[in-house]
């Protein structure tokens, strides 16, 4: 089994470069829909985000408002640091259980938004960032995401430096150019991992 850590600030298009990974034969592990899973209703985890940040974090159905959460989260760092001891945890044992199902011989992709800052990168063997600009990266967040330019902002500025990511990285791949320059790069990236 390899073990890849696959990372990339917000609207670098490391989610595309997953979905092409998987694609192609890698075991995708997703840290952020695992994140998602661990506060769905009715689970310990959102007991405890709702105990440390109120019940106005939630929907009427009793779900977790993402939105109003991330404005609270993302412009104030402790907070941040509060929801992501909560979660993280959670995050870690769905992992840990499904690496353990993976096939013997297989490329087990880790997509993890945060390796960079959590200081992840020496639980894989190797380590991709999806790179862009950060000018590229708010284009793509207000324009195909619909985000606010300041919510955008300060998502970016919550992560780790662009530098930073690339200082970790065994493997960059750039994308600031087409959805088939991307699919190029991702293929010659698929042929060192399978190799």
């Amino acid at each position: 089994m390899l073990k890849v850590g696959l990372t990339g600030g917000i609207g670098s298009g490391k989610s595309e470069v997953s979905r092409r990974l998987a694609e192609r034969g890698a075991v995708v592990i997703d840290a952020d829909k695992i994140a998602r899973e661990v506060v769905e209703p009715g689970t310990e985890g959102l007991a405890r985000v709702v105990a440390a940040f109120g019940e106005a974090i939630l929907r009427e159905d009793g779900s977790l408002n993402r939105e109003r959460l991330g404005s609270i989260v993302f412009a104030d760092p402790d907070k941040l640091a509060t929801l992501n001891g909560i979660v993280h945890p959670l995050v870690g044992e769905r992992v840990a259980r499904l690496q353990q199902s993976a096939p013997d011989g297989a490329v087990v992709v880790y997509d993890v938004p945060l390796l960079t800052e959590n200081k992840l990168a020496p639980m894989y063997e190797v380590v991709i960032v999806v790179d862009a600009s950060d000018e590229i990266r708010l284009e793509r967040l207000t324009t195909v995401r619909g985000m606010a330019e300041a919510d955008a902002r300060a998502r970016i500025a919550a992560q780790a430096t662009r530098e930073e990511r690339l200082a970790i990285a065994d493997i960059v791949i750039p994308n600031e150019g087409s959805l088939h320059d991307l699919d190029a790069k991702v293929a010659e990236v698929w042929e060192r991992l399978a190799g």
